[in-house]
């Protein structure tokens, strides 16, 4: 008789809160600009079924939490009734499939596009210097930050009304939260700025007011506390990380979803010490590396990004072995609502 093969770690069962999963390996948000006049479109139902399976974590795309917190004129919004109903068969899809689907919400603070919103609301008066470059921003005041923490609310209600399980909230990539993290940016003088405290601040008060309007149990949070992009970055990244990863255990959020970047591999170790919900690691895995995190319990999932938008039944891929398609980069961010988004094809298909 021959001996059984052990199983994938990758294909693993997994317990996250009440949510029972069949397998380890997540879809995480991806950025791709199909969503018209801030609008989900019915083309994104067949997308994200592609990409469901019965006890599979997918995560939205970025979804902006209200109208002065807009990336691009083609990314989705949850802020108002009509985005709120055209999700719904979007999550319908999935949850046809058995998934659990969580809402990425944002708010890209300087990132954003003036053109769109009524005006741009960053820590201080200094524009993006990455890739896409913006006017420089209007300065928040410390009174208007009230306004944000509410905008996440109002989000993160709609969500669960357009059927989410949950949401993810996107503290990351340099985002309006992560602009206030990082004390090589943030010299704020005020409450909001100095201290490892006054840093977390924003995060914590938004992070909090999601928890109190849907519950702990369906929070998740997006960090890139190791990573230098559009000029962000912290002098301490290791005990940012583990003070405020202690501080979301305490809140009893769900899990944090954390981006490794190229240059700090395996730098999760401090935030597994201090977080004791489920931890989602990310940044450039494939299946080797994602079955060894899974096997040495660094991390509990790992999301694959560029991965799953090329192979839409990637775990049903990683199961057979088999090969993978390639991405296509040059496809990533165009507005077509087939080519390079739903015309990738599947091992049957292949075949």
């Amino acid at each position: 008789m021959a001996a059984k093969s052990s199983p994938v770690p990758l294909l693993t069962p997994y317990k996250m809160g009440s949510f029972e999963l069949s397998h380890r390996v997540v879809m995480p948000p991806m950025t791709r600009n199909r969503s018209y006049n801030n609008t989900p479109q019915p083309h994104a139902i067949e997308y994200y079924a592609q990409r469901a399976t019965k006890g599979g974590f997918i995560i939205s795309e970025s979804t902006s939490a209200s109208d002065i917190s807009n990336g691009s004129p083609n990314m989705p919004g949850i802020w108002t009734k009509d985005q709120t109903e055209a999700w719904k068969p979007i999550v319908d899809s999935v949850h046809g499939k058995g998934g659990v689907f969580f809402c990425q919400l944002w708010h890209p603070g300087r990132l954003s596009d003036s053109t769109l919103n009524n005006f741009i609301m960053f820590w201080k008066a200094v524009p993006d210097d990455g890739e896409y470059f913006k006017p420089t921003p209007k300065q928040l005041k410390a009174n208007e930050l009230p306004l944000i923490v509410n905008n996440f609310r109002i989000a993160a209600r709609n969500a669960i009304e357009a059927g989410f399980d949950g949401v993810e909230i996107n503290s990351a990539n340099s985002y309006i939260i992560d602009q206030f993290l990082n004390d090589q940016v943030n010299d704020r003088t005020d409450e909001y700025g100095g201290s490892i405290e006054n840093r977390c601040r924003l995060a914590l008060e938004i992070i909090g007011a999601v928890v109190e309007e849907i519950g702990a149990d369906r929070v998740g949070i997006k960090l890139s506390l190791f990573s230098e992009v559009y000029g962000k970055k912290d002098s301490n990244p290791e005990f940012l990380s583990t003070y405020l990863a202690s501080e979301l255990t305490k809140l009893g959020v769900l899990y944090l979803h954390v981006f490794e970047p190229k240059d700090e591999p395996r730098c999760l170790k401090s935030i597994r010490s201090a977080f004791e919900g489920t931890l989602i690691a990310s940044g450039g895995y494939n299946k080797t590396d994602g079955d060894e995190a899974i096997t040495e319990s660094y991390a509990d999932l790992v999301s694959f990004g560029r991965l799953f938008l090329a192979n839409p039944d990637l775990p049903k891929r990683f199961e057979a072995n088999a090969p993978l398609n390639k991405h296509d980069r040059s496809t990533f961010y165009k507005t077509d609502p087939v080519v390079g988004y739903t015309d990738y094809p599947s091992l049957e298909i292949a075949c």
